[in-house]
């Protein structure tokens, strides 16, 4: 099985964090998966993350057409499904209507097992501008009533910033802190609100914060991406091809709109 799983941060400019991410990956992968990591293009921004550009929608829209287009072009390459592996879910929604690859979200996923199962959740978060988007994704997968609280961590810039330069204890003070606010407000589970924070929990084998369990959304997506496929394989349950919102235009009229309308973007990785 192949996974595409798209995130925001190009790959080599925190060497840190890539080993992170991908000895995270390899170590839930189940045998036979093979889990390929991409980012936004390498030019998109000078900086070592794109947590300058990442809080503006007017950014997030080219952000989504770009992950949405990236759902395509796994489909075109073979891979049996596509995650959308930052908080917000970019480019999720459309991806679902271009690909007929299984499409799995970050938020989404921890978001809806969290509310299968019963459990109110509360989301921590670093960025204050991702708080809006996050918050009404919540309100349009109609999960509401399962947010239990949404923390913007006072601090949690500066502890994400000192975790990838390997200075993980203020983070880990702050994140806690965070937590028991949460649960105070009636969280029972925990969710990471951003990728980053998530692989630094990962790394330091951090599964509970005041006394809660800490779900793993990058983590949860690909096992639901495994899982969805599988599912798909045995006819158990498949992605519809009804209706507006499914129903694609027969494959040569699809390749035609997609070469005059995304060209180029549907090239290469």
């Amino acid at each position: 099985m192949r996974i595409w799983f798209h995130k925001h941060t190009v790959e080599g400019r925190i060497p840190l964090l890539d080993q992170w991410y991908r000895d995270h990956l390899d170590a839930i992968a189940a045998p036979g998966t093979v889990i390929d990591i991409h980012t936004l293009p390498a030019d998109t921004y000078p900086d070592n993350t794109p947590f300058g550009l990442v809080g503006h929608h007017a950014a997030q829209v080219l952000f989504s057409q770009h992950f949405a287009h990236a759902a395509v072009r796994a489909e075109r390459a073979g891979y049996d499904a596509w995650i959308t592996a930052a908080g917000q879910d970019p480019g999720l929604r459309d991806a679902r209507h271009l690909a007929g690859i299984p499409t799995l979200g970050y938020g989404e996923s921890a978001f809806f097992l969290s509310a299968m199962t019963g459990q109110r959740f509360g989301l921590l978060g670093f960025m204050p501008p991702l708080e809006e988007p996050i918050r009404a994704n919540i309100t349009r997968y109609g999960l509401d009533a399962h947010l239990a609280a949404y923390e913007v961590v006072p601090g949690g810039w500066d502890g994400v910033h000192r975790a990838l330069d390997g200075d993980c204890d203020p983070f880990l003070t702050v994140y806690t802190e965070a937590a028991e606010r949460a649960r105070a407000a009636g969280a029972e589970v925990i969710v990471p609100a951003e990728g980053i924070p998530n692989e630094i929990l990962w790394h330091l084998g951090v599964r509970e914060l005041a006394g809660m369990p800490v779900v793993d959304p990058a983590g949860l997506a690909v096992k639901l991406a495994e899982l969805t496929t599988e599912l798909g394989r045995t006819g158990i349950f498949a992605r519809s091809t009804a209706g507006y919102w499914f129903h694609r235009p027969p494959s040569d009229i699809a390749h035609h709109l997609e070469k005059v309308f995304l060209g180029s973007t549907l090239q290469g990785a």
